[in-house]
């Protein structure tokens, strides 16, 4: 591209039109497509910290793969364990017995998915031992029959440290007058809590054994729980221990048994990406607007350069030039301020809520008091692609005009 097209384009885009209507529309518009950028950048930065935070608080409870038995019973437990826990990426194991029960205490009753642990080798897997709030997770010892509740469970139960509560199992026992509920008196000895309701609110722990002897399972687990280096390559790591083992078993990964909610996260980011990229779109418009303008503005100036030999091609890239500098410095500070506010935003609200006096996301309501933010890299390229294509398509229709404006009718009234 000749140095003459570049100098006018340039020239074109920092010099004060006679019109200056028009200058405001190319300002409008380079403010827009960097507002636009920001505003995708930012959210889509706050979109994933929530996706972090929720799977982090997902698994201090989800072990990243399970390993469950035919009908909910696994016998040989120790082999298996042994087995998985000597393949590459896996970190520990930990036996679990697991099943829905009734729990009761002071006329209140409610339904909690029971886990009966071994509490060492359970917080080798998972995070629950790190948020007790009251009591400790090694409280639970075999043949005391111990229960540790979640806090909103005990909240419905009316229950607290040191009361005894009712556990019924679903398997009854049979006699003459029909199947007859199992009852059994645990002891509360801990409360934890990791601040997501449907741990909170349904979950209970109980020694692996006293689990044992209540279900009936002999020497028998439910399964096995598995702990990974890296928690994003279960999926591949599951179906790949499915293939190699022989035994009857069932592997599952943490982001089947929470699939709903990561399909539903990947929906919302989709949409919130078409959504906000419109934004781009629209201040794209303007700078077609303000090109149209500036065409119309510079018609003498066009036909001067015509008679002086440049080529119509040498118009079009003089046009293009000027429009993409507007998209081009409009998306980089857009990028430039979105990673600025993405990485600040936590810190800016809070400064809102001190400055305000009040608290814009509630611990109670949002169950984080921080807005949570994490930059991808991949986004920020696909944003940034986004509007320089969108920005250059702008100017393509323009410049083709002003390549198309005939010298002798634009300087016919000069």
């Amino acid at each position: 591209m000749d140095s003459f097209e570049w100098l006018i384009g340039l020239r074109y885009t920092r010099a004060k039109r006679r019109n200056g209507f028009i200058s405001f529309i190319s300002a409008a518009s380079m403010i827009g497509i960097a507002l636009g950028v920001a505003a995708l950048i930012t959210v889509l930065s706050v979109m994933n910290g929530f996706q972090r935070e929720i799977r982090g608080r997902i698994l201090e409870a989800a072990s990243h793969i399970q390993v469950s038995g035919v009908d909910n019973r696994l016998s040989d437990w120790n082999g298996l364990a042994d087995q998985l826990v000597h393949k590459p990426g896996v970190l520990a194991a930990a036996p679990f017995v697991q099943s829905q029960s009734l729990l009761s205490y002071d006329g209140n009753m409610q339904g909690a998915m029971v886990r009966g642990i071994v509490p060492e080798r359970e917080n080798q897997v998972v995070g629950i031992g790190q948020h007790m709030v009251a009591g400790k997770l090694e409280n639970l010892l075999p043949g005391e029959f111990g229960v540790v509740l979640g806090q909103e469970l005990a909240k419905q139960l009316n229950a607290k440290l040191g009361d005894k509560v009712l556990l019924i199992a679903p398997q009854g026992n049979l006699t003459p007058a029909g199947v007859i509920p199992r009852p059994k008196t645990f002891t509360v000895v801990g409360l934890f809590r990791l601040d997501m309701y449907q741990y909170d609110s349904s979950l209970a722990f109980v020694a692996l054994q006293d689990a044992q002897k209540l279900y009936r399972l002999g020497d028998d687990v439910s399964g096995v729980r598995l702990k990974l280096a890296d928690p994003l390559a279960a999926p591949q790591m599951a179906v790949a221990m499915q293939k190699e083992t022989s035994r009857q078993v069932w592997f599952s990964d943490w982001t089947m048994e929470n699939a709903n909610y990561f399909r539903a996260v990947q929906i919302e980011k989709r949409m919130m990406f078409v959504i906000l990229t419109l934004i781009v779109a629209v201040a794209a418009f303007n700078l077609v607007s303000s090109l149209v303008m500036a065409v119309t503005d510079k018609q003498a100036d066009i036909a001067i350069l015509r008679t002086l030999g440049a080529a119509p091609s040498s118009i079009l890239k003089i046009f293009v030039i000027q429009g993409a500098t507007v998209g081009i410095v409009g998306t980089l500070a857009g990028v430039i301020g979105g990673v600025l506010l993405a990485y600040t935003i936590g810190d800016l609200v809070h400064f809102f809520e001190r400055l305000a006096g009040v608290q814009i996301l509630s611990p109670q309501i949002y169950l984080i008091s921080m807005l949570p933010s994490e930059v991808e890299l991949a986004d920020v390229l696909s944003i940034g692609v986004i509007s320089l294509v969108l920005s250059l398509l702008a100017t393509l229709y323009p410049s083709w005009r002003a390549s198309r404006i005939n010298p002798a009718e634009a300087l016919r009234y000069e």
